[in-house]
C-alpha cells in the first residue's frame, strides 16, 4: 500500500468500523489540504530535531486527526483516539491488533532482540518469541524491507501485529531506559565474593559506600518502578531477593502481578537508593524498618509507605502507594446501599460515642476512616488521629504516630489527647482492653471516636468488645454503630457482558437468589484496559448495624452472635452476603467475588 495513513484509507478505516459518519469523514476529506501543511511543518521541525542527534519518528496524518477530539458516532460521550484509529485499520488491513500490556511483556525479548535507535526509528517493537517465530509490534506494517532486515537479523519468522504508535514509543523508552540503567547498575556493583542476603553465618555485610543510593543508574531505574507503578495502578510494589535474582511484583486491584527479573547485583544498591529517600537507616540491614516517601506526580502528593524486613536471601521491600483519590472519596463512592449511608451518616452526625468500622487487613477500612474524617473536618471542629503508621498526611487533621520506642502508645497517647481538647478522635486500632477503655472513657466524656476492630461481621464486634474485658454497660453507653466492610472486584465496563445463570445452578455454589426464572448475571470477558481479568478497580461491600435500645438489651456478658445478628436483620440490618448479592444482580460484581468475600447467613 503505498500511502496507508493517507486522509482517504483513514476515512474509509473508520466509516466501515461504524466510528465515523459520512459527514464526518467528508469534512476531514476537505480539510486534507490544510492538514498536510501543518503535517509538513511539524516533519521540518523533526527533522531538524533528527540533525541535533535526535531520532525521526515519520509523522501520519494521524498525529494530527487525535487531538481534533473528533466525537464518535457510536459513542458520542467519546472521542476518536488513537487506539480506535489503528483498530479500525488492523481490521481493514487484515492483520492483528495488540494493545500493548506493559506487565505481560518480556524485558529482555523487548530491549536485547533489537537495537532501541533501530526501534525507535522505524517504530518496532519485539514483543513475543515462541516456535512460529518473532512477533513484532509496528504502526506500519507495511515496510517490507524493515521486517525482513529484522528477519536476517534475527534469524526468525517475523509476524507484525498492529499496535498504536505512542505506544510503541512510550514502551521504547521506559524499557530500553530501564534495561540501560540496571545493566550499567549490574556492571557496577558486580564484584567477588558471596553474598547470601541474611543468613548471617554466611553473609559478608558490604559497606554501604559499595552500594552509593546517589548512582544515576540506579536512580533511573527506582524512578522508574515508582512511575510504572503509578501508571498501572498498583496499590503496592514488592522487591523480594531470591538466591540468584530479584523479583519485583505489584498489586492491582488486589492481585499481585510479576513485573521484573532484576539481577541480585543491584538489589542492595536499590534497597539503598529507597531506604535513603525514606530516611531510613541504609547499613542496618539486620531489623525490620519503616519510613514514608512523598513524591509528586502530575501535580499531586502521593505518599509511598515503605517497610522493609531480613528474609533469607536479603531485604525485602514492600511500599504501599497511598493515592489521596482512593483514601479520600466522598462517603457516596465509597460503596454503600443507599439505605446503609443513610444509616452511616446517622452515626457521623452524632456529637459523641464510639463508631467501629470491621473488616480484615485490605478490606478498605482505612479509606473509610479517611474519607469520613475529611467530611468531618471543618474550621469549627478539632479532628485528632492515632496511627500506626500514619497512612496519609491531611492537614486538617492532627495526625499522631503510634511510637512504642519512647512510650507513644495507643493506650498513653489516648489520656494526652483529652487535654488538647478534640472534638473527634480516630483511633487507628483497638488492640486491647487499656486502649478500648480510654476510647470509651472518650466517648463518654462528649468525644465523636472512630476505630477499627478486626472481626468478620459487625455484630461480632460486640461480643469482641466484651472479650476484651469491656463491661457490656460501659458498651451500652458508649457505642452509636458498627460497620463491617470487604472490597469486591468490580466488573470491566470496557468487556462487560451479560449471562444467564439458572436459579438452581446459583443455589448449587452457594448463592441463593429467592427466585425461579433464570437469573441475568454479569461478567468481563477480558480485554487489555483490564488485562484480561474482566475485572477494573474495587468497590466496598458493607454491613451497617445501629445500636438499637434492643441491641444494647441482648449486650450482655453472656452475648451470643447469632442471637445479635437475628435481632439486627429483623430491625433492617442488611448483611455482606446480602448486599454482595445486590452488587453481583446489578452489574456491579461477579459471583466469584460475592463467594470470595461473604458467606451464607454473614
Amino acid at each position: 500500500m503505498k500511502d496507508p495513513f493517507s486522509s482517504k484509507n483513514v476515512c474509509q478505516a473508520l466509516l466501515k468500523s461504524g466510528v465515523l459518519t459520512a459527514d464526518q469523514a467528508q469534512e476531514i476529506l476537505q480539510k486534507e489540504s490544510s492538514l498536510r501543511k501543518r503535517l509538513d511543518k511539524l516533519q521540518q521541525q523533526q527533522r531538524k530535531e533528527e540533525a541535533a542527534g535526535g531520532i525521526y519518528n515519520p509523522l501520519t496524518l494521524i498525529d494530527l486527526l487525535t487531538p481534533m477530539n473528533i466525537h464518535r458516532a457510536d459513542d458520542v460521550f467519546k472521542g476518536i483516539d488513537e487506539d480506535i484509529i489503528f483498530q479500525a485499520l488492523s481490521k481493514e488491513w487484515g492483520l492483528p491488533f495488540r494493545k500493548l500490556d506493559p506487565l505481560k511483556l518480556d524485558l529482555n525479548i523487548v530491549t536485547t532482540t533489537l537495537p532501541k535507535i533501530f526501534a525507535m526509528k522505524h517504530l518496532v517493537l519485539p514483543i513475543h518469541i515462541d516456535d512460529t517465530g518473532l512477533t513484532v509490534a509496528t504502526a506500519n506494517p507495511f515496510n517490507a524491507e524493515i521486517m525482513e532486515d529484522i528477519g536476517r537479523a534475527s534469524q526468525m519468522r517475523v509476524q507484525a501485529v498492529v499496535t498504536p504508535k505512542s505506544d510503541i514509543i512510550k514502551i521504547i523508552n521506559e524499557f530500553f531506559g530501564f534495561k540501560r540503567s540496571i545493566a550499567a547498575a549490574e556492571d557496577q556493583f558486580t564484584g567477588p565474593g558471596i553474598d547470601l542476603g541474611n543468613l548471617e553465618q554466611y553473609v559478608r555485610l558490604r559497606s554501604s559506600d559499595e552500594f552509593p543510593s546517589n548512582d544515576r543508574h540506579i536512580i533511573n531505574a527506582v524512578d522508574h518502578l515508582f512511575g510504572y507503578a503509578f501508571d498501572q495502578r498498583a496499590s503496592d510494589i514488592h522487591i523480594e531477593p531470591k538466591r540468584e535474582r530479584t523479583l519485583v511484583r505489584m498489586r492491582i486491584d488486589g492481585v499481585l502481578h510479576p513485573v521484573y527479573e532484576l539481577p541480585k547485583a543491584v538489589h542492595s544498591a536499590i534497597v539503598s537508593r529507597i531506604k535513603n529517600m525514606s530516611r531510613l537507616d541504609i547499613s542496618e540491614k539486620r531489623r525490620p524498618q519503616d519510613g514514608r516517601i512523598k513524591i509528586e506526580r502530575d501535580g499531586k502528593a502521593v505518599e509511598i509507605r515503605v517497610s522493609v524486613i531480613p528474609v533469607a536471601f536479603g531485604e525485602k521491600m514492600v511500599m504501599r502507594l497511598m493515592d489521596p483519590d482512593i483514601l479520600f472519596q466522598d462517603l457516596e463512592q465509597l460503596g454503600f446501599s443507599p439505605k446503609d449511608l443513610i444509616r452511616y451518616n446517622r452515626f457521623i452526625d452524632r456529637p459523641h460515642g464510639i463508631i467501629l468500622v470491621c473488616g480484615p487487613t485490605g478490606s478498605g477500612k482505612s479509606t473509610t476512616l479517611y474519607s469520613t474524617l475529611r467530611y468531618l473536618a471543618s474550621p469549627q471542629v478539632n479532628v485528632t488521629t492515632v496511627e500506626d503508621p500514619i497512612e496519609m498526611i491531611h492537614e486538617s487533621f492532627n495526625q499522631i504516630a503510634v511510637q512504642p520506642a519512647v512510650g507513644v502508645t495507643f493506650d498513653s497517647i489516648l489520656r494526652n489527647i483529652l487535654r488538647q481538647d478534640p472534638d473527634i478522635i480516630m483511633l487507628g486500632e483497638m488492640r486491647d482492653l487499656e486502649t478500648a477503655k480510654n476510647a470509651i472513657q472518650a466517648a463518654l466524656t462528649g468525644h465523636l471516636v472512630l476505630s477499627t476492630l478486626h472481626t468478620n461481621d459487625a455484630p461480632s464486634a460486640i461480643t469482641r468488645l466484651i472479650d476484651l474485658g469491656i463491661p457490656p454497660f460501659l458498651i451500652q453507653a458508649s457505642l452509636v454503630g458498627i460497620v463491617a466492610q470487604r472490597l469486591v472486584k468490580t466488573i470491566c465496563e470496557a468487556c462487560k457482558e451479560m449471562y444467564t445463570m439458572a436459579a438452581d445452578e446459583l443455589s448449587a455454589i452457594g448463592i441463593h437468589v429467592h427466585q425461579d426464572k433464570p437469573v441475568h448475571l454479569y461478567r468481563g470477558k477480558g480485554c487489555q484496559k483490564c488485562r484480561g481479568t474482566g475485572y477494573y478497580g474495587r468497590s466496598g461491600v458493607f454491613e451497617v448495624l445501629p445500636f438499637s435500645e434492643e441491641i444494647k438489651r441482648l449486650t450482655t456478658a453472656t452475648a451470643d452472635v447469632s442471637t445479635i445478628q437475628v435481632r439486627a436483620k429483623a430491625e433492617g440490618m442488611v448483611t455482606l452476603r446480602e448486599n454482595a448479592l445486590r452488587k453481583m444482580l446489578t452489574g456491579v460484581t461477579t459471583t466469584q467475588e460475592v463467594l470470595r468475600v461473604s458467606w451464607e447467613g454473614g
